[in-house]
């Protein structure tokens, strides 16, 4: 499996000057024109994660891989990739432009009580292209251009400006998902259901065939959040309409595709990661949810 690409990687594979101090920074931002990384000397991207969001306008025929979907953008669209999907893009045409921004969680943490991963957008399992029609490009494209201006300026608080830039495109994306996607929960089933989501998330990428999730069950998860196995049932219901169950086996459904797809682990250490001691139970699982055994959907 490809490992995370660190932000010094990918400076480096862009063929562009690691930024000095990279490693003391305690957040990072950059933004840059697209078109100066396409073309015919391009070097594709390997198939991974990265430990850094990246925000992103694309405009060309391209072909997204992520861990469970493959997404076809044929004009315009936004991408939000984030650190716990992996991804590769695929160029399709000749014709590619656009702009795109890469930031750390830390950039936004540093000032505010954002968490990134509380939007829609960077949640694992969720829609990270965004398909932009016509009228909608050239605002966008225009604050990716107001970003470069700034970042190059010598105004002392340029950096407020680029995480105000940063978050009127993350909402450019949110408003143009299903309204029902797009929701705040500020109570306690809110808060419960953002303290599950990160303990499932903790578990995950699998990045070893020695790993293994620690937390399998809808009681697993109550006893660590010390909530009643009910209570936690009925906040995720109220938040997500989808039991605590339904959402454990989503993910792990999710993470089996991806290792399926992207490792050359046998089955059974795939289903033993996952937190099956027996192979035949995670055939069973993996079938249920998906209509076919792992090994078919490894020859696919």
């Amino acid at each position: 499996m490809e490992k995370t690409q660190t932000l010094e990687e990918f400076y480096r594979a862009k063929h562009l000057q690691v930024p000095g101090g990279l490693e003391k920074e305690i957040g990072h931002f950059n933004v840059f024109n697209a078109a100066e990384f396409v073309g015919a000397d391009a070097r594709p991207l390997p198939y991974s994660r990265r430990d850094f969001y990246k925000v992103a306008l694309v405009s060309g025929r391209n072909r997204y891989y992520f861990a469970d979907k493959v997404i076809a953008v044929e004009e315009h669209a936004l991408m939000f990739a984030n650190p716990q999907v992996p991804y590769q893009c695929e160029h399709l045409s000749e014709e590619q432009g656009g702009y795109f921004c890469i930031f750390t969680e830390a950039f936004f943490r540093q000032f505010t009580s954002i968490r990134l991963l509380d939007f829609p957008v960077f949640r694992p399992g969720g829609q990270p292209v965004v398909h932009l029609p016509a009228e909608q490009v050239r605002p966008v494209r225009e604050l990716f251009e107001k970003m470069l201006a700034e970042l190059h300026s010598d105004y002392t608080y340029k950096y407020d400006l680029l995480r105000n830039y940063a978050l009127e495109l993350i909402h450019t994306g949110l408003k143009m998902q299903p309204a029902q996607e797009v929701h705040a929960h500020g109570n306690a089933a809110g808060r419960i259901s953002t303290m599950f989501s990160e303990l499932l998330e903790r578990q995950f990428p699998i990045q070893s065939p020695v790993q293994q999730v620690n937390f399998r069950t809808a009681i697993d998860f109550a006893t660590q959040l010390s909530v009643h196995v009910n209570h936690l049932n009925k906040a995720l219901k109220d938040t997500t309409g989808k039991s605590t169950s339904e959402l454990i086996a989503e993910r792990i459904v999710q993470e089996a595709k991806m290792l399926l797809r992207h490792t050359d682990w046998n089955v059974s250490e795939i289903g033993y990661c996952l937190g099956f001691q027996e192979p035949a139970h995670f055939n069973n699982f993996f079938k249920k949810k998906t209509q076919v055994t792992p090994r078919s959907f490894r020859t696919v």
